[in-house]
């Protein structure tokens, strides 16, 4: 899955705010729209943005659209992520390390390689 709308939907802070209020529960248009003092048009370009990275989805319920999280999205970007990390990272982060130390203030260190080369 491609994630460059993802990245770009979560860029925005009003975004990220209507994500934190989906967190809570659907809503409809309107009731986002009361929480920003914005016009309703540019709330609606902001859901299309979440919509079209498919972090939010719209259920209608009679006369109501009501939005919604995806969360396999979110799962999946996260999963993208933990790739990142090599075993033994994610051996700690899964608390699974062998010392007694739950000191995770230190950042993860990876080794580079570098392939033979000299620097």
């Amino acid at each position: 899955m491609p994630f460059n709308n993802v990245f770009k939907a979560l860029s925005d802070s009003t975004r990220r705010q209507i994500l934190n209020m989906l967190q809570k529960g659907d809503l409809t248009a309107g009731d986002i729209a009361d929480q920003f003092d914005m016009t309703k048009p540019s709330i609606s370009h902001h859901l299309n943005i979440l919509k079209q990275a498919n972090l939010v989805q719209d259920i209608r319920k009679g006369q109501n659209i009501y939005y919604s999280l995806n969360t396999t999205v979110f799962q999946e970007v996260i999963g993208w992520l933990y790739d990142f990390l090599t075993p033994e990272e994610t051996e700690i982060s899964e608390g699974n390390n062998n010392n007694d130390s739950n000191d995770h203030s230190k950042p993860f260190k990876k080794e580079v390689k570098n392939n033979g080369k000299d620097n």
